[in-house]
């Protein structure tokens, strides 16, 4: 990692001479991912958990670049879908140390991990219904498996995401050591997961903590003696907004083993969104200037490019790239779609835009492209990978043929 590495990478820690280059000679909307950045994020949170096993998440960018850029770094990938699955393996990554999170997994996806399994017997296979573990055992399967519990208390930036209080996820915490029994009967039980929320930052802290302290007292309901492993998720955040600090994640380090205690099964986390938020932003152009009540800014993206704004109210940076200096005035950003939704930011103090400028869409990297959509018939963008002095394009443009090209017209 390099020394001056900075604990979060703001929009203005970009080269932005290397941006305008990049958006003139792949167009825009345009990803651009820095690589080196996932891996120094990466480091920055196995250091502060030296002795835990620091998988990642992989649903938060499943993008090859991003998935290849670890798994040659030796890091382990947890997976939380059979594409997942699939892509982890094209990207490099050992099956045998994959470790899939199943939710209300349909058939051809546990069907697909069995298999895998079958012949990379280091599979994990989490669940966290005794239904889903059912239908493992009618399938053949009694490998290696982990038992998903819910603590009753979620934390996080959202209440979608505040996963450890929804009955979606995980069994229930009274029933945990009779399904901990069961389970030793017909699998090779060798750990307890829980996930209790995403985007935790200080103030959300003592909360997650103390979730972890029921995850670890529920793990201990279950038996340790013979676990592996005790994986309290990820969920660590990201500061989006330019005025909030970034987590002391050292600190948080201590916090967390602090609140596992002492157990003979090893602290197992999957971090996603803090490896790879800050590690990529969105390139858009303005298209439209317009004075009203007040100033709107048409951009080439959209809520396809970017959906989190309208699906979580999320906060991301918007920087002039073109001219950073210019006096800021507020100015409300949104893309060409037919809905009031497709807003990027509103009275946001931005330089101001002219038609023609290259504005940035800082924090990218989580939940971004995995969510992009063809709303509108609008083609996927590219993504570019910057390393060093390297750029290489990972995913070309699609185009409106490319949108079309599943559909029948017969």
């Amino acid at each position: 990692m390099s020394p001056d590495s900075p604990p979060v990478r703001r929009l203005a820690d970009w080269n932005h001479d290397r941006l305008v280059s990049l958006a003139e000679s792949h167009d825009t909307p345009l990803y651009v991912l820095d690589t080196e950045r996932v891996r120094e994020n990466y480091r920055r949170i196995a250091a502060a958990f030296p002795d835990a096993h620091v998988m990642y998440a992989a649903k938060a960018h499943t993008g090859q670049a991003v998935l290849s850029t670890l798994a040659a770094a030796g890091v382990d990938i947890e997976c939380a879908a059979r594409g997942e699955l699939q892509r982890a393996i094209d990207a490099g990554a050992d099956p045998d140390s994959l470790q899939y999170t199943a939710v209300n997994p349909p058939t051809a996806d546990l069907e697909y991990a069995v298999d895998l399994a079958a012949s990379h017997p280091g599979l994990t296979i989490t669940a966290g219904a005794v239904d889903t573990f059912d239908r493992l055992a009618a399938l053949g399967y009694d490998g290696r498996v982990a038992m998903r519990v819910n603590p009753g208390i979620g934390t996080g930036h959202h209440e979608d995401v505040a996963t450890g209080k929804d009955a979606k996820f995980g069994v229930p915490a009274e029933r945990v050591a009779a399904v901990a029994d069961n389970l030793r009967g017909r699998f090779d039980l060798v750990g307890v997961h829980a996930h209790i929320g995403s985007g935790v930052l200080r103030g959300d802290l003592e909360d997650h903590c103390r979730a972890i302290e029921r995850v670890a007292d529920l793990a201990r309901e279950a038996g340790t003696a013979d676990l592996e492993f005790v994986d309290v998720g990820g969920g660590f955040g990201v500061p989006y907004r330019e005025d909030e600090p970034p987590l002391n994640i050292a600190a948080v380090g201590e916090r967390v083993r602090a609140a596992v205690g002492d157990l003979p099964a090893r602290l197992a986390l999957e971090p996603g969104r803090f490896v790879v938020a800050d590690a990529e932003l969105i390139l858009t152009r303005v298209n439209t200037v317009k004075e009203a009540a007040t100033t709107v800014v048409g951009v080439d993206a959209s809520l396809a490019t970017l959906v989190r704004p309208a699906m979580f109210g999320s906060y991301h940076p918007v920087r002039n790239v073109s001219e950073p200096d210019r006096e800021a005035v507020p100015v409300s950003v949104g893309g060409p779609c037919c809905t009031s939704a497709d807003v990027f930011c509103t009275d946001r103090p931005v330089a101001r835009p002219r038609r023609g400028d290259l504005l940035a869409i800082g924090m990218t990297g989580a939940y971004g492209y995995e969510l992009a959509s063809q709303f509108h018939s609008q083609p996927r963008p590219a993504e570019v990978a910057v390393d060093g002095e390297n750029t290489r394009v990972v995913r070309r443009r699609e185009t409106v043929e490319d949108v079309m090209r599943v559909e029948r017209t017969d």
